[in-house]
């Protein structure tokens, strides 16, 4: 069993690190807030007061927040994880951040004799809670076959795409693709209500055709039932789209349609679920899909 430390109990960050306790690891969590999660405390978790003694304490060390400042402060700010970091260890970054950041981060990390993986997930809350998140990983083969029995506990799709920054290149990609899908299928739906068409049966028939789709069955039954409690925050996948245009401009790229989807969520509720974009084109249209 390895000792580990988890930074970023949020929504998908309680399960994931719930998975690894329950599997027998040892957890190091950060009390940086004036609770921590009681099932993870309860089964023996052990709060630390700075990510420097997290990494200290933990010989793997998991990261898990929310944007690309917030994992520059814990891995390398006052009292940060590189400050207690010993030749050896592991940092796996799993959150969704800049891929050329991500490089940066993995070269300071390797400076201190410790390896360095990019492990942003897909699959939301329901695959968190479920263990079966897709994992992209960037970083050497040595590296990630010392990760790879902790990443089987959290997800089922687990792939090392390359060197550093790719895992997050590859997040990014995810990310287009979900975006646009999103967009798509609130735009049929749509559609067939406003032309008197039941969306729930579109929706069922679509799903056994070529349109269908995980985000048309998931995210298209929230369309219709109304249900946007947020799973994944339109704010986080704006930051998402935010890294893909980014990066489309340092390579010359156009991502039109990319844009229009960010465009978008920029006239949508931010604290709702990304598939409340469908909101907004109902204001547009001046219809609600029922």
């Amino acid at each position: 069993m390895s000792t580990i430390g988890f930074i970023g109990l949020g929504i998908m960050g309680r399960p994931m690190a719930g998975h690894l306790q329950n599997k027998g690891h040892e957890l190091f969590v950060l009390k940086h807030r004036s609770t921590l999660p009681t099932e993870l405390m309860d089964a023996g978790a052990i709060a630390c007061t700075s990510p420097k003694v997290v990494a200290e304490k933990a010989e793997i060390i998991i990261t898990m927040l929310p944007d690309t400042p917030q994992v520059e402060s814990v891995l390398f700010g006052n009292s940060g994880i590189a400050e207690g970091l010993s030749p050896g260890k592991l940092v796996i970054d799993m959150s969704s951040i800049s891929p050329s950041q991500s490089k940066v981060f993995a070269e300071r990390i390797k400076q201190a004799g410790c390896d360095y993986l990019d492990a942003p997930v897909s699959g939301g809350e329901v695959g968190a809670k479920a263990a079966t998140l897709t994992i992209m990983v960037g970083g050497d083969q040595v590296a990630f076959e010392k990760a790879k029995p902790l990443f089987e506990l959290m997800g089922q799709s687990i792939t090392l795409i390359g060197g550093n920054g790719a895992g997050q290149t590859a997040k990014v990609a995810n990310q287009i693709i979900v975006a646009l899908t999103i967009e798509a299928v609130a735009e049929a739906l749509l559609f067939a209500s406003k032309a008197g068409v039941d969306p729930g049966k579109v929706r069922e028939a679509l799903m056994g055709g070529f349109a269908g789709s995980k985000i048309l069955e998931v995210h298209g039954a929230r369309m219709i039932n109304r249900s946007f409690d947020p799973g994944f925050r339109i704010s986080l996948h704006q930051k998402d789209l935010n890294l893909a245009l980014e990066g489309a401009r340092e390579l010359g790229l156009c991502l039109p349609n990319t844009a229009t989807a960010q465009e978008l969520f920029n006239a949508s509720d931010k604290s709702l679920d990304h598939s409340a974009l469908v909101k907004t084109l109902e204001k547009l249209a001046g219809h609600t899909v029922s």
